[in-house]
């Protein structure tokens, strides 16, 4: 008898659209099967033969915790490249990477949670690194590029499968998950929606991400937005992953939900398809979903809804195709081309902010580099493990020579005295001792324990030598002579075994506390003072030890010994992406740390000729007229000092450009927690005052003309189109910025708003035709009053140059569009979030699943404005739809408010009851409305 072999499912057969064959897969799986999908670590089905899958591999700027790869510069610093096609190369190198990786280590992932499109509304916020910009434009820009080179060119199957973080809103550390963005309707769609939209829009996003945070009250992980506006943006399936832990914050710190059943099928059902929870630990959510679908609260369809998305990406990732997917093959790692690439892409993100003429550097200079980050290459929380490594020290030593660099680095070199008269000391370590963090990979990160395996310090009569570095905020390392940080392990000793500060916690660093005549030395990872026992230094609960701090050397004294007879001083300062403004922690100041500070004056002190070299996640504000220059780069990844080096030395013109803008003082700042960036006057789009330096900014070691500007409106396009020239004596690239400004808007529209950019190069005297077409979307709002984006008509500024500031050529076009309206009340009433100004109040939920209501701050008292409303021929009578308690006061211009008062409490937030009062009023009138007490405001109605 002959066996016949068993005809293929339809899901296994390559012929079929992928629709029909995630039809069939779905059919065949059972419900426990398909709920086990539903946590990030989805296991396999063998009687089916379907493989384990996991959701989420960090890839922001390289491939992240699974060991070595090649590191590009922090996400901000590619902003600053202002080039997408740089960008979309990096994005298809680091897929590539994956792709490579994953052939021998099946812990590597293909669904990458990659990029953050989050936008850098607010410079001290902690994952300032993580974000491209603070434009909408600009960051949908480089967040479309980096996914592009991520999913690949295949038409079918993926590379990678990117997924954007973070949704919405989500700016702040502090308090991250129990905090609300209150997000007015024209910030939500003119700002915060529109990365997300044009990035989606562009087709190579494979999902989102939710953020912890609030919006409007509702928690991200259960918002109508996911259904409202995004799934609507494309017509591919997108999987939304959730962040890690958020589902059971929704019930354990947001506690907006009793139970975690309810809270699962709510974000089930508003959008959520994969649950990050509980590590590789899926019993708990999927114990959550069986509980739901036997309380009702969930049906199967929920479940395949959300399989099916989870499905759509394996398909396109060709799991169930492995003999076509074209990707499957690819092995490139750590190649020539993606050194080459690193180190293009560190040289197109150096910013030159102000210089003098000191730069560029001659070849025969003699230069003092100096600075707490002058022999560092700084890793961050999505960093890969460093293959290859470039300090700016070593890229200075190699372009000009070593003996013409000397080298400070500013560190204090101090003894710690016990009471006891003894010094603490670092014992010699085994020669196994320069193991580097995150070598060997983990899923988890965080969880990667501190070293054990290397003797604790103890107390002698002579003691070793530290380095202090202050970072800010009185948070210190302490190195010791051989370059090993102290850290504390598990075990609670301090041990001199950290390559660098890093980690979840970070173990690395202290604070010295002044007590009495000497100092307690605070271990910031356990909140422990440090004690001398018989064991070893460790840190303890009691008997901490009082130490003496004796400085040895001054890092200023150092400093001066080697810039005063330099040609030229570098100074290079900045932050360490692990200290002090970070994922999980806010900064809170624009300044410098004091330390670095007095590096910096040490230097222009002893040598006025002085360049600032800041590397840094995040702007800074300084000081720069006593400067001879300065520049900026993002945390540059591996080839970051190389980078520098050649763009001191003139191999390379900077061009980078600022991605966001630096401003003067921590006063110019809002509070870190107002997201109206309208009513607060945020970014460039809207600040008043004078920046340090302004959004786009960046110089050049050449000149740049501009001509010959014209423009067009034809159909739905305005047609741009001018030159640029090479005036100068240096092949150079230059970034062309558009910019328009609405003459006389009638509601607050941005001072400055990009509408297009390009980045090009050219050699000296040559002249380029650039041109833009540009929708005539661009130059629409977000209209309160009807509910839609609208064009204004009337007259509109055309910007062209060099930043937003640095305006070489201006015209001025008329466009048609839809006029003014006032609004309809009488008819149709006011949503009371459609206000044109606020003052006190903020944004709530109207329910646990969707709408919005306006509550004063802190119960106390606020005001709502709305104008041009057309109460026809009359009105008689005023409705409120109100929950909580406390008292409305409608009024127009002149007259006495009508006051309706809820003086009751409604049993519960969302328990909304109606008032009504008498209301006299016709024609067009500006509405104001006062709110007092813990109330929330939904609707306002009119009757005539």
């Amino acid at each position: 008898m002959t066996a016949h072999t068993p005809p293929t499912p339809p899901f296994r057969d390559p012929r079929l659209p992928f629709a029909k064959r995630i039809d069939d897969l779905l059919s065949r799986l059972t419900l426990d099967e398909k709920v086990s999908f539903l946590h990030q670590f989805a296991p396999a089905v063998e009687r089916l033969g379907v493989a384990a899958f996991r959701t989420g591999q960090e890839a922001l700027h390289g491939v992240a915790w699974m060991g070595p790869a090649t590191v590009f510069p922090q996400a901000v610093g590619l902003g600053a490249t202002w080039n997408p096609e740089l960008v979309r190369r990096v994005g298809e190198a680091v897929s590539k990477e994956v792709r490579a990786m994953r052939a021998r280590d099946e812990r590597v992932g293909l669904n990458v949670w990659s990029p953050t499109v989050n936008l850098l509304r607010h410079p001290l916020w902690g994952r300032n690194e993580e974000g491209y910009s603070e434009d909408p434009k600009l960051t949908s820009a480089i967040a479309t590029a980096y996914t592009l080179g991520l999913r690949g060119e295949h038409p079918t199957y993926w590379r990678t499968a990117p997924v954007l973080k973070h949704w919405l809103a989500h700016n702040n550390e502090t308090g991250r998950d129990v905090t609300s963005s209150s997000v007015r309707p024209r910030v939500l769609h003119e700002y915060d929606l529109r990365a997300f939209r044009e990035t989606v829009e562009a087709g190579a996003v494979a999902g989102v991400m939710p953020a912890y945070n609030l919006v409007n009250g509702r928690p991200n992980h259960v918002s109508p937005y996911l259904r409202e506006h995004l799934r609507t943006w494309t017509d591919e399936e997108l999987l939304v992953c959730s962040d890690a832990g958020a589902p059971s914050n929704l019930v354990d710190s947001e506690h907006y939900f009793d139970t975690h059943e309810e809270a699962t099928a709510a974000a089930l059902t508003a959008g959520v398809d994969s649950f990050t929870d509980h590590g590789t630990d899926s019993s708990k959510i999927t114990a959550r979903v069986r509980g739901a679908l036997d309380r009702g609260l969930l049906t199967e369809a929920d479940v395949d809804a959300a399989v099916r998305r989870q499905l759509s990406v394996r398909f396109r990732l060709g799991e169930f195709d492995p003999h076509h997917d074209p990707h499957a093959g690819t092995g490139e790692f750590d190649t020539p081309a993606h050194r080459a690439l690193a180190q293009e892409a560190a040289e197109q993100a150096v910013v030159l902010l102000r210089n003098d003429g000191v730069l560029p550097l001659a070849p025969d200079t003699r230069i003092a580099v100096v600075g707490l980050l002058a022999d560092e290459c700084k890793l961050d929380w999505y960093s890969g493990t460093l293959i290859h490594r470039s300090t700016p020290l070593e890229g200075l030593y190699e372009r000009f020579g070593a003996e013409r660099v000397e080298f400070a680095e500013g560190v204090d070199r101090v003894l710690l005295k016990t009471s006891g008269g003894t010094y603490l000391h670092v014992p010699e370590a085994p020669e196994a001792a320069d193991a580097v963090r995150g070598a060997e990979g983990a899923l988890d990160p965080a969880l990667l324990a501190g070293r054990t395996d290397l003797p604790p310090l103890t107390a002698d009569a002579t003691g070793t030598e530290l380095a202090l570095a202050d970072w800010g905020e009185e948070v210190l390392t302490l190195r010791a002579p051989d370059g090993r940080y102290l850290s504390v392990a598990e075990d609670g000793f301090l041990r001199a075994s950290a390559d660098r500060p890093g980690g979840w916690v970070v173990q690395e660093t202290f604070r010295l506390e002044p007590h009495g005549n000497g100092h307690l030395l605070r271990h910031v990872g356990t909140g422990r003072h440090v004690s001398v026992t018989a064991e070893g230094v460790k840190v303890a609960e009691e008997n901490p030890e009082i130490f003496e701090l004796i400085v040895v050397e001054r890092g200023e004294d150092a400093v001066t010994r080697v810039t005063a007879e330099a040609d030229v001083v570098v100074v290079v300062a900045g932050n360490d992406p692990h200290i002090n403004g970070r994922e999980t922690e806010d900064r809170t100041t624009l300044r410098l740390p004091a330390q670095q500070e007095r590096i910096l004056e040490a230097a222009r002190a002893a040598n006025p000729r002085t360049v600032l070299a800041l590397v840094s996640a995040y702007p800074y504000a300084f000081e720069p007229g006593r400067l001879s220059a300065a520049l900026w780069t993002a945390h540059g990844g591996q080839a970051a000092g190389t980078a520098l080096a050649r763009v001191l030395a003139g191999d390379v013109s900077p061009a980078g450009r600022l991605p966001q803008t630096w401003y003067a003082d921590d006063a110019d700042l809002p509070d870190l927690l107002d997201y109206d960036v309208i009513g607060a006057r945020q970014t460039y789009l809207y600040f008043e005052g004078a920046p340090l330096f302004p959004f786009g900014h960046g110089l050049s070691y050449t000149s740049f003309g501009y001509a010959d500007l014209t423009v067009a409106v034809e159909d739905d396009l305005a047609r741009v189109s001018f030159t640029v020239t090479n005036t100068g004596e240096t092949t150079a690239d230059e970034v062309a910025q558009l910019y328009t400004r609405a003459v006389d808007p009638s509601v607050t529209r941005p001072r400055r708003e990009l509408l297009a950019h390009r980045r090009l190069t050219l050699a000296p005297g040559e002249k380029r035709e650039v041109s833009f077409d540009v929708p005539l979307s661009a130059f629409t709002f977000w209209d309160v009053a009807r509910g839609g984006r609208r064009l204004e008509p009337g007259a509109y500024y055309l910007l062209v140059g060099a930043s937003s500031e640095d305006v070489r050529l201006r015209t001025t076009v008329t466009l048609d569009g839809d006029p003014a309206a006032p609004r309809p009340v009488l008819r149709r009433g006011l949503a009371a979030v459609d206000f044109d100004e606020q003052s006190g109040t903020e944004i709530v939920d109207r329910t646990k699943v969707s709408g919005d209501a306006v509550t004063p701050v802190a119960g106390g008292s606020g005001e709502l404005v709305y104008r041009a409303c057309d109460f026809g021929a009359g009105s008689t009578g005023v409705t409120v739809e109100v929950a909580g308690e406390g008292t409305v006061e409608v009024s127009l211009a002149g007259a006495p408010p009508t006051v309706l008062t809820l003086d009751t409490a409604t049993a519960g937030p969302y328990d909304y009851t109606t008032l009504d009062a008498p209301f006299a009023a016709q024609g067009v009138h500006d509405l104001r409305l006062r709110l007092r007490g813990p109330l929330r405001l939904a609707l306002v109605g009119f009757s005539g």
